[in-house]
């Protein structure tokens, strides 16, 4: 584990810039594991304590990256992991435009990120084997997602019209000339 002070040493080795930092260019050391761990409900946590700080969250939600299974912040010069319980977003609002094929989802974060469903952007919907209960989720940037907060689901079920796929009647969500089926239909 790198000296706890990391964290704030980050931030400034952040390129001032508009728009995301190239974290997908960058691929410096890995310098160890940080006590940072971002929850299911989209709360960031160092040394287990929440980030109060909104924009503080939002400089070092733009430095995240996904490798494989793991989680990391990254600079040009250093690659530090942290935990991320489930996805590193949550949306927390979705704007509904037009309907039918013609309807789009343009969703936002708990960070600010904006993404509006479609073929660079898809929609997933993961079946708790168990419970059966559904976790919607959606791209937001290079390998990295956005877990849909539940009552945004709830608008989407709302929005969700029938389509057969393969012989098979389907729930699922127009956005951006894309459908994304939810779960079949009970016959």
């Amino acid at each position: 584990m790198t000296d706890p002070g990391k964290a704030g040493d980050l931030l400034g080795q952040i390129p001032k810039s508009k728009g995301l930092p190239p974290v997908h260019l960058w691929n410096p050391d890995f310098c160890g594991d940080i006590d940072m761990r971002i929850a299911r409900d989209g709360t960031w946590y160092y040394l287990g304590t929440p980030i109060g700080r909104k924009p503080m969250v939002r400089l070092f939600s733009t430095i995240i990256r996904r490798d494989g299974d793991n989680y990391f912040l990254i600079t040009p010069v250093e690659k530090v992991g942290i935990k991320v319980d489930d996805a590193p977003f949550v949306a927390v609002s979705v704007e509904v435009e037009g309907e039918g094929e013609a309807q789009v989802l343009r969703f936002t974060t708990n960070v600010e990120d904006m993404a509006e469903a479609g073929p660079e952007h898809p929609l997933r919907f993961v079946i708790d084997p168990v419970t059966q209960e559904p976790a919607p989720y959606v791209h937001i940037r290079t390998n990295l997602e956005a877990l849909i907060h539940r009552n945004v689901f709830y608008q989407l079920v709302e929005l969700a019209v029938p389509r057969e796929i393969d012989g098979q009647s389907w729930l699922g969500l127009w956005s951006g000339g894309e459908f994304f089926p939810i779960a079949p239909q009970p016959d």
